[in-house]
């Protein structure tokens, strides 16, 4: 990995940035991501209003507390801004449930689903509220979690967490077949918390360097889970979709970040870089001249965009 890349988490830990900037500048694109935000980047006025990772914060503390109206509030305002992201779903599903909103909770575990279709934990918090909503679809949840469980076997590094997982659900089917209340998904399942989650994102960086892009994106979705939708796990995770060959879902997460921070930097790259995997030298172009009117004095971004524009493939390395 260049050594662009390896700077960039220079930067410092996401929770630290989230805590330091604050939900207004991080409205307003500031801040030093660990990928850089841009510095004097902006919402335009057809984006979202809400920074979708400060409000994820303001979510995860709120869920802690155990106030889930105000949880489900501060999600609500994730999914409007991030509409496309599992998590941002996945945290208003378990804020629904906290607040025995079990019809809300179904239709966000539902929209994570759809998003994540191999998530254990999305078909997990959609058969808890199916099962107390005594809805039967709630078993087609549990024989997923059972397959997902018996594939996984007894080695697997996610073993204990699918056994907890499918034991749960199916606990809830039984509870809510003799009329008993079934609690919410537990939160250990959930949230890793901040230490957590910038632990992840730092061993996510280092396992990208060292081209271990399955084990990078197990970390990076433990990050994702602490943080939500913030625009610098997006891009790691498009970068290592691309890597692995996967371009269409690289593009997703790299959209995705751009829709959170336009002026970010490496996201503008990488989706040039994509386009040019592609052979769509005309869309890359556009994504240099982003960077051109980003970077007013140049950066090591636009100028390894270029160079991949002037041969027309990726460099060798």
């Amino acid at each position: 990995m260049r050594s662009a890349l390896r700077a960039r988490l220079l930067a410092g830990t996401i929770a630290a940035t989230i805590a330091a900037i604050g939900t207004a500048a991080l409205a307003s694109g500031g801040g030093a991501g660990g990928m850089g935000m841009g510095g004097a980047a902006h919402m335009p006025s057809t984006g979202p209003q809400y920074d979708p990772a400060a409000e994820y914060a303001k979510a995860v503390t709120a869920m802690q507390a155990k106030q889930y109206r105000d949880a489900a509030r501060a999600a609500q305002h994730v999914t409007d801004a991030a509409p496309q992201n599992a998590e941002a779903w996945r945290l208003l599903g378990a804020a629904k449930a906290g607040d025995n909103d079990w019809k809300g909770s179904r239709k966000a575990y539902e929209r994570a689903v759809k998003l994540s279709p191999d998530d254990a934990t999305s078909h997990a918090g959609l058969g808890l509220a199916l099962a107390n909503l005594k809805d039967p679809k709630a078993q087609a949840e549990i024989d997923w979690l059972k397959a997902k469980t018996q594939a996984c076997g007894d080695t697997c590094a996610d073993a204990a967490n699918l056994k907890a997982l499918s034991a749960q659900v199916e606990g809830a089917a039984a509870g809510a077949a003799a009329a008993k209340p079934s609690a919410m998904l537990d939160g250990s399942m959930l949230f890793g918390g901040p230490a957590a989650g910038d632990g992840a994102y730092v061993q996510a960086v280092s396992l990208i360097n060292e081209k271990k892009y399955d084990e990078a994106l197990a970390e990076l979705a433990k990050a994702a889970t602490a943080f939500g939708p913030h625009p610098d796990i997006l891009t790691y995770q498009g970068y290592a979709w691309r890597k692995k060959g996967d371009l269409a879902r690289a593009e997703g997460y790299y959209k995705q970040a751009l829709a959170i921070a336009p002026n970010h930097i490496g996201a503008t790259e990488y989706y040039g870089e994509l386009k040019v995997v592609r052979g769509d030298l005309a869309g890359a172009k556009v994504m240099l001249a982003r960077l051109d009117k980003l970077c007013a004095f140049g950066c090591a971004d636009e100028e390894e965009l270029r160079r991949w524009i002037e041969l027309g493939h990726e460099p060798p390395r």
